[in-house]
């Protein structure tokens, strides 16, 4: 087995960077990808990201969104977060089988002294009964990559804060809040481990898997990038993990429904989102306005749905006549957050 500790932390690069070795690059042994990220929510290939994500949050607290090419739930991220991905030959294994991928992982964390972690349900792993790590599989080419999370130090408020948990999911595992289903590993693990930085922790567990007792030991078995290995991921990165397009225009089409009540009355507007952009809008409510909102429904249609697009597509309107008393501002964080 071959391994790749990636330097960045940008969660869009370091998911082109596991594309392109999926993809680009033929190696005769699997390969294990280790990446930490700065604050980011990465969506599943088939979600709605407005639907997955607390949109205001997550612009206020400057959090990175992007969606990977595979499938599973909406996962938030930090800098206490390891991602682990294993890269085989498709043959070498059936898709959906994610307890092939994690069970060693789960063997090693047993070495640290997490004994009750176990590989648990369709994709994720538990400890003391509580998650700390979802998995998500993807295959093409003869190629087949597993990619989880190992929540090490995470800050789980912000975790509860940034992603919509629908509430049918987070009843179906008896329970009231999406913060009493997760922990932190640091947390289960012997005391000698729990004040490890998230690198540490990263490089315990690599020296686990590969039964070695020091990093130069396994030297040989380390990918380093090339100059044209960058260039090719720069691309994927550009095309796809940081475009727009990508990351909210390929959500399906959904309505999404925003009331709010104000002084001057309570405006309900319903949004249908097509492609990432606003297909049509409907305004009811017992607000007052001497001009038919229907009008200002026709000139939002076709505009990006963001807070910077809202904004910018309102600006040169006057709001006043459709809805009275109700500033333009609090019209922009009403159908944007």
């Amino acid at each position: 087995m071959y391994y790749v500790v990636m330097k960045s932390n940008d969660i869009r690069r370091n998911l082109a960077t596991e594309q392109y070795l999926m993809n680009q690059k033929n190696f005769d042994e699997p390969l294990l990808l280790f990446y930490i990220e700065k604050p980011c929510i990465i969506v599943g290939r088939n979600q709605n990201t407005y639907e997955e994500i607390n949109q205001k949050y997550i612009e206020d607290n400057h959090i990175t969104v992007t969606r990977r090419l595979s499938g599973g739930g909406g996962i938030y991220q930090d800098l206490g977060n390891l991602c682990f991905s294993f890269v085989v030959d498709a043959d070498s294994e059936q898709f959906g089988d994610f307890k092939s991928f994690t069970q060693p992982i789960v063997d090693a964390l047993h070495e640290m002294g997490a004994t009750s972690a176990e590989v648990s349900g369709r994709n994720d792993m538990l400890v003391a009964g509580k998650k700390f790590s979802g998995n998500a599989m993807y295959t093409k080419n003869g190629k087949t990559f597993s990619h989880g999370t190992l929540s090490w130090n995470v800050d789980l408020d912000v975790l509860t804060q940034a992603l919509n948990v629908p509430a049918d999911k987070i009843a179906s595992k008896g329970i009231k809040s999406i913060r009493q289903r997760v922990t932190n590993l640091k947390d289960h693990v012997n005391p000698e481990y729990q004040n490890m930085s998230t690198e540490e922790f990263r490089d315990v567990l690599l020296l686990n898997l590969f039964n070695a007792k020091s990093l130069p030991e396994i030297a040989d078995r380390e990918y380093q990038l090339t100059a044209a290995d960058e260039q090719a991921i720069d691309k994927i990165f550009n095309d796809l993990y940081s475009n727009w397009d990508w990351v909210y225009g390929k959500s399906p089409k959904s309505t999404i429904q925003k009331r709010k009540h104000f002084d001057f009355g309570t405006i309900d507007a319903r949004l249908l989102i097509e492609n990432g952009k606003i297909a049509n809008v409907k305004f009811y409510g017992d607000f007052f306005g001497s001009g038919d909102a229907n009008d200002l429904a026709e000139k939002l249609a076709g505009t990006i749905y963001d807070r910077e697009h809202l904004a910018a597509a309102l600006e040169p309107i006057d709001t006043t006549p459709y809805f009275t008393g109700i500033p333009k501002t609090e019209l922009v964080e009403l159908l944007a957050q």
